[in-house]
């Protein structure tokens, strides 16, 4: 890590995925050399993220200028967080520096067409004209980090915006307890009602739960918990419903295959948890225990109206493109998996309820595929909403959409972190495991992370040696 005052060189990718970083460098230096401006000039067209980004830079760096009319810009900016920014209070901020002179590569053979090469050149320029000060170029692109390091240049990832240092860090939503649980908790109180068994016990100093996290004693006297309640140094536990293979009741026919799936359908199925993310690799389950956690709530119980699935595409934001029909007739092509599983909630079987024979044309009423595209403004009332890919989704973009659940509204997010094909985007830094991280001490979140496949044998295989 480089000491003292240092000059930060912003990369167009880092402005356009975080307008706000021009002020996230505390009382270092910005500089944006003139190749950036142009970037973000051309792509300041359009109603995707990045567009919106762009022209939100371009209004704080007209706030900055207007805010320093009559210094010269040449001796910099000073960087005032605009009032409508709570970053945080600063003790000093530094100045805004723009490449005021054209400037030449050290490579003379160097491509000056190419942008990265052009800001490169400025990098090089402004490391030889202030010498006594350290000049770092902050890029999500990797390959420019590696050229600047060929150059000689120090390169960082822009990592403000990680949700933590190490993805496995992240919470999981379940704890084993150790043998002597009910040994280091004598002095507890247990109660029953409505059919479930209450526990009220002390916390000590190692156990750091959160709520709705579950915890399980393994072994011949298995038993599986779930934290209802933390108060100071006090916990209520209680003890989770069975749905698992065997057990005496399902979820819509579905019976949960491993001690994760069932945490996660009695998650789904608890009215006092507004919003629920389950992580895990393919062939976890995450869509079907969701779907027929939904389809019990909508068609059985009818404690919301309908479902909303959607997910986040790989061109999430951009244009839907130009395939006939309406907006959930051009959604059908990224919603395999929608399908694919309510061939498996609509297949009749000998004994089963009504629900599960039900036909897909009376599924379909009640299943509504909407774009994240028109997402913007809309408030979802008594709706229980499903995302799916939401490993995709940056933070912003994860904001907005769980900012549209109204009164008596669930939201569902699913994903795979192990497939993330946004641009920029990295495990630490989707959104999904940011809304993880945020939630998790929240009263009415719950989160699990699926370990286990259970597709098909020739699936767990193929993903543990392919």
């Amino acid at each position: 890590m480089t000491r003292g005052k240092r000059i930060y060189v912003l990369d167009t990718n880092v402005l356009m995925h975080d307008p706000t970083a021009l002020f996230r460098f505390e009382e270092h230096d910005v500089f944006i050399p003139m190749t950036v401006l142009e970037e973000l000039d051309a792509a300041k067209k359009g109603v995707s993220e990045t567009s919106r980004n762009a022209r939100q830079v371009s209004r704080f760096l007209n706030e900055l200028m207007l805010a320093g009319n009559g210094h010269p810009i040449e001796k910099g900016i000073e960087l005032r967080m605009p009032q409508s920014l709570q970053l945080g209070r600063r003790a000093k901020a530094g100045r805004l520096y723009f490449q005021t002179t054209a400037l030449e590569a050290a490579d003379k053979s160097a491509r000056r067409t190419l942008p990265d090469n052009l800001i490169l050149a400025a990098i090089v320029a402004l490391r030889e004209a202030r010498p006594k000060e350290a000049v770092v170029l902050v890029s999500k692109d990797i390959n420019l980090r590696i050229k600047a390091k060929i150059y000689g240049i120090t390169a960082e990832d822009y990592e403000n915006d990680r949700a933590l240092d190490d993805f496995s860090l992240l919470y999981t939503g379940f704890a084993e307890l150790p043998a002597n649980f009910w040994e280091r908790h004598g002095e507890l109180r247990s109660w029953s009602e409505r059919s479930r068994t209450f526990y009220e016990l002390k916390r000590r100093k190692d156990e750091d739960w959160h709520p709705h996290q579950n915890l399980f004693l393994p072994g011949d006297d298995e038993m599986n918990l779930r934290v209802l309640r933390l108060d100071g140094h006090k916990a209520v536990l209680h003890i989770v419903d069975d749905y698992r293979v065997g057990a005496s009741h399902s979820v819509w026919g579905i019976q949960a295959r491993n001690r994760e799936q069932n945490f996660a359908l009695n998650a789904l199925m608890d009215p006092e948890v507004d919003f629920v993310t389950l992580l895990g690799t393919a062939g976890t389950g995450k869509t079907l225990l969701a779907l027929a956690a939904g389809l019990a709530q909508v068609m059985d119980q009818q404690r919301y109206r309908e479902i909303i699935m959607t997910r986040a595409t790989v061109s999430v934001g951009e244009d839907i493109g130009f395939l006939p029909g309406t907006e959930e007739e051009k959604m059908t092509p990224w919603m395999g998996a929608l399908t694919d599983n309510l061939e498996v909630l609509t297949h009749p079987q000998e004994g089963g309820t009504w629900g599960r024979a039900a036909t897909n044309d009376l599924l379909a009423s009640r299943i509504k595929i909407r774009s994240l595209n028109f997402m913007r403004g809309r408030t979802f009332l008594n709706r229980y909403v499903i995302i799916d890919e939401a490993q995709n989704l940056t933070p912003k973009q994860m904001k907005t959409l769980i900012t549209r659940a109204g009164p008596g509204s669930k939201m569902v997010c699913l994903g795979n972190v192990e497939q993330i094909d946004t641009p920029y985007l990295t495990e630490t830094t989707s959104g999904l495991t940011y809304a993880v991280d945020r939630f998790k001490d929240w009263q009415h979140s719950a989160h699990i992370t699926l370990r286990r496949g259970e597709r098909s044998r020739l699936a767990d295989y193929a993903s543990e040696v392919l």
